[in-house]
């Protein structure tokens, strides 16, 4: 029976009276279905993006198993569904090229669908903000569940950490420190468990940032893949869905201006992913709620990091979750937060983070000693070559190079400079800044995670790890460096990344948020006048559209025609 007295949208499906009504009973019933399961109980909709493409989701089937014994649970009819799976580790170009595909594949599936509510199933960096991007665009009660993250990886006695020490181990061996045999048997210690990575890269960064949103039940953020007390937390999910469909509790009214803030100020205390500010971006703007990139940095001011996990410190996300998670963190940094804002759990932030406590201070430390001061997040840089800005994230970035002054070698390509990275002829100092263009949005398509380019090898020799890098790509949340990204308006559409040419100087400036080009306007113009818009690179399906209507970084690189949504009215007969 119907735990509400509101017409639910299923009704009209599974409701309906004549021809209609058949035809969407008749055929359920082939999966087994009781007589009953069609008397007006909430529908509730699944959506997996399981797949063994995406090796961080592919133990959601699972988890779609305990969500389904928490809605029969509580009279509900779950249903499960699958979503385009976008899985970082094979996909190319780049995953962030179907991010808006996938958030417009469930958009549709949702409101074609006879749904009440849903529960999205994510865990790969992509999948999360995709499914959420979607799902807000049709505003019915919504709850998301993370997969959770792998077990700390092993090398020789030692704790490493996803996509880090990929960085850090093949760096090794292009300098000759490291040998490839030794290398490959740290890639088989990596990955050893079920789960996303377990570094405070994007996926984990995505898992605490809906957590802080409210959008995922407290705690679910960090608990491992494998930890049977994620399951349990599947099970209450799926018991809590049906209680917000009864409550009309819409996505809407979850994801507010103080759901976004209470985010980004966690993500800040995290040490969490540059890439949380484009996804984050997005999705506000599916909500109609006011959101800039500039807030991303003003908020985060008087916000210190708190967590010392890899890239940007130590411990793992394993380490994480039994040190208290995001709760944890949350208390810690209470008087930062909208305390009252009132999460899918029914309950306020408050109420949810009341009893949580920290049992590692190694890991979580507090406001009066953090792991590092405040403003050691990411940081936003306006100037002449970002004239609507670029990001920073300091705490992966080294010290000295936060202000700096050098000339810059310019390459379009990132495979160019790929190449021209391993050649120890390579006219480059530790005072040269290496451009990278041709990588946002539009132009490569698809903004690429390659902002943090491989260092050149002739400096790796002499033991140099970091130095400027500026481009419009995105880096992984797992990378580490003084690497300048998501710079706006990107190269292929005529930001001044464009006009940069080898021996100009660059300026950057961490602490008065300044990224300039010292050339002067006159020269400029020239360079302007002079200036080709490149070419798109496809002619023809999503690429083609993703091309011609993606918005740049500084919008959240959406499609500028899924901005808002349509909401859940239910569509015309199909029969």
């Amino acid at each position: 029976m119907s735990t509400t007295d509101r017409p639910l949208r299923s009704a009209q499906w599974f409701g309906a009276e004549g021809r209609n009504g058949f035809v969407h009973r008749s055929w359920m019933r082939n999966q087994g279905f009781a007589d009953d399961v069609f008397d007006g109980r909430p529908v509730i909709g699944i959506a997996t993006t399981w797949s063994e493409l995406t090796p961080c989701n592919a133990h959601l089937r699972d988890l779609a198993e305990s969500v389904k014994r928490g809605i029969w649970e509580s009279g509900g009819l779950p249903l499960e569904f699958p979503a385009m799976s976008l899985g970082e580790p094979l996909m190319r170009p780049t995953t962030m090229l179907y991010r808006n595909l996938l958030a417009m594949e469930l958009e549709e599936l949702v409101r074609a669908n006879p749904l009440d509510g849903v529960v999205l199933l994510s865990g790969c960096d992509k999948t999360t903000p995709g499914l959420l991007m979607g799902a807000a665009s049709v505003d019915l009660p919504t709850l998301m569940l993370t997969g959770g993250p792998m077990l700390n990886g092993k090398f020789r006695g030692q704790d490493i950490g996803s996509g880090t020490v990929v960085w850090q181990f093949t760096e090794e061996v292009r300098a000759g420190r490291m040998t490839v045999a030794d290398c490959a048997e740290a890639e088989v210690g990596m990955s050893r468990s079920r789960g996303h990575c377990m570094t405070m890269g994007t996926a984990s960064t995505m898992a605490c940032v809906t957590e802080a949103l409210g959008v995922q039940m407290p705690g679910a953020a960090a608990v491992p893949a494998v930890d049977s007390r994620r399951y349990a937390l599947a099970h209450a999910a799926g018991r809590r869905i049906v209680a917000m469909v009864s409550e009309d509790q819409r996505l809407s009214s979850v994801l507010t201006r103080q759901a976004f803030e209470n985010a980004i100020r966690v993500n800040a205390a995290i040490g969490g992913s540059t890439n949380a500010v484009v996804h984050l971006l997005a999705i506000a703007g599916r909500l109609g709620v006011a959101l800039s990139l500039e807030d991303f940095d003003t908020l985060t001011a008087d916000v210190p990091m708190i967590v010392n996990l890899m890239p940007s410190g130590t411990y793992l996300m394993e380490d994480f979750a039994y040190a208290g998670g995001v709760p944890a963190v949350m208390a810690e940094i209470a008087p930062l937060l909208h305390l009252d804002h009132v999460t899918v759990s029914g309950r306020s932030v408050a109420d949810n983070i009341g009893d949580a406590r920290c049992w590692n201070r190694n890991v979580i430390g507090t406001l009066a000693e953090p792991f590092q001061p405040a403003g050691s997040g990411t940081v936003v840089l306006r100037g002449s070559l970002a004239p609507s800005g670029a990001v920073l994230k300091v705490s992966a970035a080294s010290a000295h190079l936060l202000t700096h002054t050098g000339p810059a070698l310019v390459f379009d390509r990132i495979e160019e400079y790929v190449v021209a990275a391993d050649d120890l002829d390579l006219d480059v100092t530790p005072d040269t800044v290496i451009v990278v263009r041709n990588a946002g949005p539009r132009g490569y398509p698809g903004f690429p995670e390659v902002g943090n380019v491989p260092m050149p090898r002739r400096l790796l020799a002499d033991g140099i790890t970091d130095m400027v890098r500026i481009s419009d790509a995105r880096m992984s949340g797992t990378g580490y460096g003084t690497c300048i990204l998501h710079v706006a308006p990107e190269a292929s559409v005529g930001g001044p990344l464009a006009l940069v040419r080898t021996g100009d100087l660059v300026h950057v400036d961490a602490s008065t948020r300044r990224l300039d080009l010292l050339v002067d306007d006159a020269e400029l113009a020239r360079r302007r006048a002079a200036w080709q818009p490149p070419p798109l690179t496809a002619d023809r399906g999503w690429t083609r559209l993703y091309s011609e209507h993606v918005l740049q970084a500084d919008r959240g690189a959406d499609l500028d025609f899924l901005v808002g949504g349509s909401g859940s009215a239910v569509p015309r007969h199909s029969h």
